[in-house]
């Protein structure tokens, strides 16, 4: 496996050492390198190979959102993963469209953070439990101004109701189908979107306008 090199962006200095010191323990993380604000990071940025960026979203001077729109104006190619406490939720859509695949909770568990770093590095999103429940509570759906060619209306409908976190029986209720056909429409969207769960589904309908938070 590939060593990564990873950034981490954060306005408290024991939060960082700690975290430092963890990561120092993944066999796949080579450097890493730290800023205490979106200002250091953006400037540190220059010179260095980075694949992975664990990004803390309210810091001065330069905070979580702006920093990771610049970075990635820079380098698409840069995996950044938002760290978030429960009072940030408000900062959780911009960091979406600021273009950030993964949320963690100050609190996770080690092994969740690996799990979060693979997952990310593999092409896929991750978000926290708690920040997916988080975001269920606030979605509503929109029919797109533009259709999209590869989601049946139908798809839609099933879409919206796993983003709103129903199950596939809430599902088959509301839309007055089965349960197997609800199986069925979630199978093609994962195929469809290239996704992998509901956090993949749930950026796919926030980047194509079928929800808004």
């Amino acid at each position: 496996m590939n060593k990564i090199n990873i950034y981490l962006v954060d306005d408290h200095s024991l939060f960082r050492e700690g975290l430092r010191f963890l990561l120092s323990k993944i066999e796949m993380v080579n450097n890493i390198y730290e800023a205490e604000n979106g200002a250091v990071f953006l400037d540190g940025l220059d010179g260095r190979a980075v694949d992975l960026v664990l990004m803390d979203i309210e810091m001065p001077v330069i905070g979580g959102v702006e920093a990771t729109i610049k970075a990635l104006e820079a380098d698409p190619s840069l995996k950044i993963i938002a760290l978030s406490m429960y009072s940030e939720e408000s900062y959780y859509y911009s960091m979406l469209e600021a273009g950030a695949v993964g949320f963690l909770l100050k609190n996770s568990s080690f092994k969740e953070v690996k799990t979060a770093i693979s997952d990310v590095m593999a092409g896929r999103t991750y978000f926290s439990a708690e920040i997916i429940q988080a975001l269920k509570n606030h979605i509503s759906c929109k029919k797109p101004e533009t259709g999209n060619s590869l989601i049946t209306p139908r798809e839609m409908d099933v879409l919206c109701g796993i983003c709103k976190g129903w199950s596939n029986e809430e599902i088959a209720e509301r839309l007055f189908i089965s349960r197997r056909t609800v199986e069925k429409h979630r199978e093609n969207l994962l195929q469809k979107t290239n996704s992998k769960n509901t956090a993949s589904l749930i950026i796919f309908a926030f980047k194509n306008q079928i929800i808004s938070f």
